[in-house]
């Protein structure tokens, strides 16, 4: 609008201009500078017109839905579209998004593409913690010294008692153990040798949409599903706009989702089949678009596939949903999964079976061989880096960016398919700030980065006055003012907050934001503090 006015008073001035050389003209009997205005004054009314006319086609094909992909509807091309880059020619005619804006953080320590078994693993853990609103102290229905197989129940919410909660592996409990105020910290299990999955009746192919949620449900897979907003276990009450599937991770030394699927693809095709029969819109599935050639997930069938180039986040399936079709306030709900939740489901429905199983990538400079390992959710982290040296480092379920330090006692997280060793950064680094002696990961080009760097958990700082600068738009690739959301949640403005685009944000999304920080916020308990806020309001 304010576009629009100026136009209007350089349109109203430039007539002005037109009368007064008008009359000069009259005078000495050249028209020719009056009708050199007066086409330019003509040029910019239909500019003024077409303008208003492309704003309300945009607005008008957002509201109808159909600029979903992000599709440009308007008029004029955008700039974006005139100087981006070209797809690679292996996408050519696929839905390829570009990204210019993130940071691949170089870390030693990436894992081999070799597959161990973790056969020395023989403790696992279900951890009511590890899903978000959950109430602290659910019904636990097991006892020490009970016998369980996979998939059978361990506890369940209070409040929504249809979801259930069930045990990774099958085996003997012999652990319940509490944190804080009682709140029940994790269940273990001591696994036996041979597993063996509880057993299943199907639903049968022509079966409802209710049908299949109830079996989902009852058997224990639906813990795998989450919410967007609020990025909590889904309600089985609403029904999904949509359902997104992020097959890949950007994040540092993250897993090869590749290998998760590698003999597996029918079971992760018969996953995607069940989630298109739970939501009347589209399974969205994101891929790398750095790729090259065929892989298990573009051979997929029955989802919309599109390809995602660029750092980290990239591979952040909010990242995908954002250029793909956002999620906003009000009745928009959508779901998403990663590649193992997927499998869960396939496994249910192709072999009858309940199974945890995942590749787990072992990642961080101070291990003698980062590799992969097969194993199953919940494993204990002692167990499954037996034989390595522990001392002055730190052990963290998932990545350096989104993890938790748990340590060497402790279990992988239900959702997390990484496990990352880091020196501690408890050193003394004189002028550290001033004299960075030793390499280290920097977006700043004051300090730069030629190779992979051994990385420590020094934070370089300590958390300091809230400085305004632009250094969180150059790491997210979403049009989401992240500083001004940040400051809102501080002082709990909720129009501010809803307004600034906090429902399409969680923790994983402004990780990296927190990582370039001047100065030290801890971005993603503030955004983790405003969305229970949002939920807590309704």
């Amino acid at each position: 609008m304010k576009s629009l006015k100026r136009l209007t008073g350089i349109l109203s001035m430039m007539m002005l201009v037109n009368l007064t050389f008008q009359s000069q003209a009259q005078a000495d009997g050249s028209n020719l500078l009056f009708y050199g205005l007066a086409a330019v004054a003509l040029l910019i009314f239909f500019f003024i017109v077409i303008s208003v006319a492309d704003n309300f086609m945009v607005i008008e094909s957002n509201e109808s839905g159909i600029n979903g992909d992000k599709a440009n509807m308007g008029l004029y091309p955008k700039l974006s579209e005139i100087f981006s880059k070209k797809a690679p020619a292996y996408l050519e005619g696929e839905h390829t998004y570009q990204l210019s804006k993130g940071y691949d953080i170089p870390l030693e320590g990436k894992p081999s593409n070799d597959v161990d078994g973790a056969g020395s693993v023989t403790r696992f853990a279900a951890m009511p913690p590890d899903f978000i609103g959950l109430m602290p102290i659910p019904k636990v229905v097991v006892a020490v010294g009970d016998s369980v197989k996979a998939g059978d129940v361990l506890y369940f919410d209070k409040k929504k008692d249809r979801i259930k909660f069930v045990a990774p592996v099958s085996g003997e409990v012999i652990e319940i153990n509490r944190g804080n105020q009682r709140a029940i910290a994790s269940i273990v299990i001591l696994a036996d040798k041979d597993q063996v999955s509880r057993s299943y009746t199907l639903p049968a192919e022509s079966a409802s949409r209710e049908e299949l949620v109830e079996f989902l449900l009852e058997s224990g897979a639906w813990a795998g599903i989450r919410q967007r907003p609020y990025n909590v276990v889904a309600d089985p009450e609403v029904t999904p706009r949509d359902i997104f599937v992020s097959t890949f991770s950007t994040a540092p030394l993250a897993a090869d989702s590749k290998l998760q699927v590698a003999g597996r693809e029918d079971v992760f095709q018969a996953g995607i089949d069940v989630l298109a029969r739970l939501t009347p819109g589209l399974v969205y599935l994101g891929l790398d678009g750095r790729e090259k050639g065929k892989t298990a997930f573009s051979a997929v069938n029955g989802a919309e596939k599109r390809y995602f180039i660029g750092a980290h986040p990239a591979g952040n399936v909010g990242v995908q949903m954002h250029h793909i079709h956002p999620v906003g306030a009000g009745e928009d709900t959508v779901w998403t999964l990663d590649v193992n939740a997927v499998l869960l489901i396939g496994e249910l429905f192709k072999n009858g079976r309940f199974s945890s199983e995942r590749v787990v990538a072992l990642a961080g400079a101070p291990l003698s061989a980062p590799r992969h390992v097969r194993t199953y959710a919940g494993a204990n982290l002692g167990e499954l880096l037996k034989g390595e040296a522990f001392e002055n480092t730190r052990i963290i379920s998932g990545d350096v960016l989104t993890g938790k330090a748990v340590g060497a006692e402790g279990y992988l997280g239900y959702h997390e398919d990484q496990v990352t060793v880091l020196k501690e950064g408890n050193e003394a680094e004189i002028f550290g700030w001033l004299l960075p002696l030793k390499p280290r990961a920097s977006v700043s080009a004051t300090i730069p980065t030629f190779s992979d760097v051994e990385a420590t958990t020094n934070t370089h700082g300590e958390k300091r006055a809230f400085v305004v600068n632009n250094v969180y738009e150059t790491v997210m690739p979403m049009d989401v003012y992240t500083q001004q959301l940040m400051k809102s949640i501080m002082v709990q403005d909720f129009e501010s907050m809803e307004g600034l685009g906090i429902y399409e944000l969680v923790e994983e999304d402004v990780a990296l934001a927190e990582f370039t920080c001047v100065s030290k916020q801890p971005l993603q308990s503030i955004l983790r503090d405003g969305l229970n806020i949002m939920l807590e309001q309704g």
